[in-house]
């Protein structure tokens, strides 16, 4: 039985998205086809191979050991592809097309909006898919052809990366604890403290670590979470402490204190190592231009 590239091709990318995504309802909005398209390209596949590539795993699905070995052959070819195709229509058509955008978790969602707004009020027809992560985790998406460009903090070492400023990392307290009345704090007086904290994996959480080492003691970390906005939540109600990026809202019940020395970290623009597309490289040049992403 024999199948050209035209009909085989739609069939391979969809296994792609999914065997990328663990998802076939992200795979679908990302490859932007119905859900029910990419089932079926799916069953397709496994019809003309002879064998199953996903088997079911909670809400998602996980590759099968055919499946894995498969994506393995598969995988660098058709980003190969999808990357020459994107170029020569991006060519023929630089006003529109895909740009896939990470950003970290730490990123106001006020920054993020104008950003959006000015890029899309220049360039309408250029589609912006947003994927929201912490920087492992982006790094991992662009050295593997799943974002285009993302904004990380701080750039890892093997990325291209351009420096768009830096964020400030300072002390947050209640309102009613008794740092809240101090103009700076320096780390080694937290030494008694409870704080707040991300995940070892977290960059935030390298920073209290390294800087509590260096201070001469070891944090103790009671409350462990991912996400930002419930640190602080948990700082206003006087569970801990936090070192945090200073917020773009205030919130009553949290005070902001510097921290004494050069407590921050950088802001980069980093992209994977494939050829950027031209709507890619115009949103690149439009983040750089950008300025009030610096802190």
């Amino acid at each position: 039985m024999h199948f050209g590239p035209e009909s085989i091709a739609p069939l391979l990318t969809a296994f792609d998205a999914v065997a990328a995504e663990g998802h076939v309802t992200r795979a679908a909005e990302l490859l932007g086809v119905p859900q029910s398209s990419v089932s079926r390209r799916l069953r397709s596949l496994e019809r003309i191979l002879g064998l199953a590539l996903f088997q079911p795993v909670g809400r998602g699905v996980a590759l099968t050991t055919s499946g894995h070995e498969f994506f393995q052959r598969t995988h660098n070819a058709i980003r190969e592809l999808d990357d020459a195709v994107s170029a020569v229509r991006a060519d023929a058509d630089p006003d529109s097309g895909l740009v896939r955008f990470g950003f970290p978790l730490t990123l106001g969602p006020r920054s993020l909006s104008t950003l959006l707004a000015q890029f899309h009020e220049s360039a309408a027809r250029i589609r912006v898919h947003l994927v929201q992560a912490h920087g492992q985790a982006l790094a991992t998406m662009l050295r593997e052809g799943r974002l285009d460009v993302a904004v990380m903090i701080p750039p890892p070492g093997d990325l291209p990366a351009v420096i768009l400023g830096s964020q400030q990392i300072c002390l947050h307290v209640s309102r009613t604890h008794p740092f809240a009345q101090r103009q700076t704090v320096g780390i080694e007086e937290l030494a008694n403290e409870s704080f707040v904290a991300s995940p070892p994996s977290f960059h935030l959480r390298t920073l209290l670590d390294n800087w509590s080492a260096e201070a001469g003691f070891r944090p103790r970390v009671p409350f462990e979470i991912n996400e930002i906005d419930t640190i602080r939540a948990l700082v206003g109600s006087g569970l801990g402490v936090a070192l945090l990026p200073v917020a773009e809202s205030t919130d009553p019940s949290v005070v902001t204190v510097p921290l004494t020395g050069h407590r921050g970290r950088e802001v980069a623009l980093v992209t994977g190592q494939y050829r950027p597309t031209a709507a890619v490289a115009r949103f690149h040049a439009h983040v750089v231009s950008s300025e009030f992403l610096a802190r």
